[in-house]
């Protein structure tokens, strides 16, 4: 009795048809926003704007910035200063004196405009002179410009204080003035102007004195002028 033989079945393919004998593409998946967003774009052009806008004002500002002048007494001259005979108890002090004044403007892009200046002297926190007018002056970029006041004249009144202090001080031969600039003052940087900013000005003098001779005093240390805006 023969024995049958059975032929092995065929491998099973291991993937799937589409019923056509063709397999099927693997499905590729895209990930990210499907729409387009305008605004965030408008948004970021917008600050990037912004940002430029911003550096170039701090650049221009940098560059044509103004710098405040600087002030300082050269010279000084006293042809009188005293105690005035007034009506007790009223003290005055009666003076004649002519201070050098060198205004430096430091920046070499602006220039200033001063008007509406004044001048007068101070001692021991009292005037002592009359504020005195001085012209208008306009200051070039990187210049120097010097003014020569004379004050003084008519008695001003004064605390009895003061008026002793300045006989103690005349003996001794030194004396503290203050001499006091106001006014206001602009800048002119390239195209640009500012506007009027008031100006004050603080020179502290310590002079020497000798009794009976007037004029040219010699001026004791470096004064310091403070220039406030």
């Amino acid at each position: 009795m023969s024995e049958a033989h059975h032929s092995p079945s065929p491998p099973r393919k291991m993937h799937d048809d589409d019923g056509h004998g063709k397999p099927h593409k693997p499905m590729l998946h895209r990930y990210g926003p499907s729409h387009h967003h305008p605004g965030r774009l408008a948004l970021f052009v917008l600050l990037l704007l912004l940002l430029l806008a911003g550096v170039t004002a701090l650049v221009v500002y940098l560059v044509y910035r103004p710098s405040r002048p600087r002030f300082s007494v050269t010279s000084a001259a006293i042809y009188s200063l005293s105690n005035a005979t007034t009506v007790a108890p009223v003290a005055a002090i009666s003076s004649a004196m002519q201070f050098t004044l060198l205004i430096r403007n430091p920046n070499d892009r602006s220039s200033i405009s001063y008007e509406r200046l004044a001048t007068y002297a101070t001692y021991r926190g009292q005037p002592i002179t009359l504020p005195a007018p001085l012209p208008p002056l306009f200051q070039e970029r990187d210049s120097e410009v010097s003014v020569s006041p004379l004050l003084g004249g008519s008695p001003v009144p004064v605390s009895g204080d003061v008026a002793a202090g300045l006989a103690t001080d005349q003996a001794y031969g030194v004396v503290a003035l203050r001499l006091v600039v106001l006014g206001r003052l602009r800048f002119k940087s390239g195209p640009f102007h500012s506007g009027w900013h008031s100006m004050y000005v603080r020179c502290d003098v310590l002079a020497g004195l000798k009794t009976g001779v007037p004029g040219q005093v010699p001026l004791l240390g470096t004064p310091v002028c403070d220039v406030d805006i």
